[in-house]
């Protein structure tokens, strides 16, 4: 009997191979930029470099008195909010799908669905890519045991790389990954549809707007329209996924941000700022618990308590549904106020995100960040007060950034008492708004190698080594483990003593690899720290050193 076809096949995200990863950015420079950023996150042993949630997995799940009751901790938990809502719009519109929610994770049942050969078409998300090479990786395997298959490729890696390549370029990119058509828009959904029925009608493939599609004279170009899908039109529906037993899902309440932060280029490749009314998020919350015991749920919206009235709304909609479940979400803390914290609380907030980016007010003037130093203090003191997990992003580097201004950062981190942060180095785009002002700021360069009026990237790069060995507490959290991660641990019985225990044992072991760059393998000591990490009583068993002498840094840098 014939498989019934299926008219589209979603590919979810594709978390690389990491040894590969690191050895792509190695080829770049140890010095570089990239590799700079990068090495702050990872430690090596047995000879191959592991990020903090493979050490996590490796050394604290299925060992021990302890982690023997904990499951290793995996991207695959949490079903693809682009999966999710292109599944949904795709029914609507009378078309099928199936998914495979983790590349990695779900190899033998892609490589099975591939087999059947029912497939019309397999789209490629790339919510999470900043480079090609995961969705090399994916198109490899297709081509391997799939043939007649049509790709689509679409999301905000290709709508990048069309506004900053030149046609060229382009063009080479995209006949290096293969695909059959790249959906350019800030939505998309639309277009996904067209190619849909104009391959099932044989309808003319010029007629879709949007996209790039394949020809014997490389990849032709169709005008470019703006889509309108009103996500109050289009919420999650969940049944299509009860399949699944979801325990920790991700849901958005509104499509791009309200914000123009001069160093994102989000707002203006989402498009025009929308939410839905509480009404239809209440009624997709409905849906999604009916049959699944959701334990922690994360709201993806850029900025999730803006506007304020409508956060308050929403916040007594959980509360008066008494949901069960715990919640977290990116967040800015200069709307906080007593009575909105008190809501977070009661209706399940469990942590926040918070894109801080500086503690400097002239920073945050040139970010155009629409917040003041002031203001971040205030809101983090009133989420601290009510036990409210706080996560702070720094970008260190912005045009503008100075000695001085770095030290207000620090200073911030320092006394602003957050659980955890990150600084990173700033990655200059020029389709973000900052790259309108490079004569400004004599900004030369792009992504992660660049020079401006007042400091370049290797100076960027000291400093944030330097903040690095500055702190103990607040703790760093390191790329590969995600802030939002720290509340399925908590789900599994973890204490946040324990969780920040393992985090200061893998930051240990980065610091002992930058003090002595000849070593390659992370030493004994870092090892059985972190092996002991969820052992309550636990101390930390590589202890810190307070700063990095002159002649382990590459420029003298005096943070007193």
């Amino acid at each position: 009997m014939k498989a019934e076809t299926i008219d589209c096949l979603f590919i979810g995200p594709n978390e690389m191979n990491f040894p590969e990863y690191e050895e792509s950015v190695r080829k770049m420079g140890v010095h570089s930029g990239a590799f700079r950023d990068l090495s702050l996150n990872f430690i090596r042993y047995n000879n191959r470099p592991y990020h903090a949630m493979e050490l996590f997995n490796l050394f604290c799940c299925g060992n021990g008195p302890v982690g023997d009751r904990i499951e290793p901790v995996s991207m695959g938990e949490v079903l693809s909010p682009a999966i999710a809502y292109l599944g949904t719009f795709l029914t609507k519109h009378g078309f099928t799908f199936d998914y495979i929610n983790s590349f990695q994770e779900e190899k033998e049942e892609l490589e099975r669905k591939l087999k059947k050969n029912n497939i019309l078409t397999i789209a490629i998300t790339t919510t999470l890519y900043i480079s090609p090479f995961p969705i090399f990786e994916i198109m490899n395997f297709i081509k391997k045991h799939n043939r007649t298959a049509r790709v689509i490729v679409g999301g905000p890696f290709v709508a990048t790389q069309i506004r900053v390549l030149d046609r060229e370029t382009l063009e080479y990119l995209f006949e290096s990954i293969g695909a059959d058509f790249y959906v350019y828009s800030a939505q998309g959904e639309a277009a996904l549809v067209n190619i849909l029925r104009a391959l099932k009608k044989n309808l003319p493939l010029e007629e879709v707007a949007n996209i790039y599609y394949k020809t014997d004279n490389g990849y032709a170009v169709t005008p470019v329209i703006r889509e309108n899908n009103r996500l109050a039109e289009n919420m999650v529906r969940w049944d299509l996924f009860a399949d699944r037993c979801i325990e920790y899902a991700a849901i958005r309440t509104s499509v791009s941000c309200p914000f123009s932060c001069a160093y994102c280029g989000f707002p203006e490749h989402a498009g025009k700022f929308q939410t839905a009314p509480v009404e239809a998020i209440e009624h997709e919350l409905n849906q999604l618990v009916k049959k699944n015991p959701v334990k922690c749920l994360h709201f993806t919206d850029d900025t999730f308590n803006v506007p304020l009235k409508r956060f308050k709304d929403i916040l007594r909609m959980l509360i008066k549904n008494k949901y069960g479940f715990k919640w977290n979400s990116f967040y800015r803390s200069q709307y906080a106020d007593r009575e909105t914290v008190e809501l977070m609380k009661e209706s399940g907030c469990e942590g926040v995100f918070m894109g801080i980016e500086s503690g400097s007010d002239k920073i945050l003037r040139n970010m155009n960040k629409a917040s003041r130093v002031e203001k971040y203090y205030e809101g983090i003191a009133l989420l601290k007060e009510y036990d409210i997990v706080t996560h702070g992003s720094f970008i260190i580097g912005f045009p503008g950034e100075t000695m001085e201004t770095v030290n207000e950062t620090l200073e911030f981190i320092e006394k602003s008492k957050i659980d955890f942060y990150r600084c990173q180095l700033w990655y200059f785009e020029a389709i973000t708004p900052i790259g309108r002002q490079r004569e400004k700021y004599n900004i030369e360069g792009s992504n992660f190698e660049w020079t401006h009026a007042t400091m370049d990237t290797g100076t960027a790069c000291d400093w944030i080594d330097k903040i690095f060995f500055r702190f103990d507490d607040p703790v760093r959290f390191p790329y590969y483990f995600d802030f939002f991660d720290i509340f399925r641990l908590k789900h599994r019985g973890l204490s946040m003593d324990q969780i920040k225990n393992f985090m200061r044992n893998f930051n240990n072991g980065v610091k002992e690899k930058l003090r002595n760059p000849s070593q390659e393998e992370a030493g004994c000591e870092v090892i059985v720290a972190l092996k002991g990490s969820l052992i309550q009583d636990n101390a930390v068993t590589v202890e810190a050193e307070d700063s990095l002498e002159e002649e382990d840094i590459y420029v003298d840098l005096d943070l007193d």
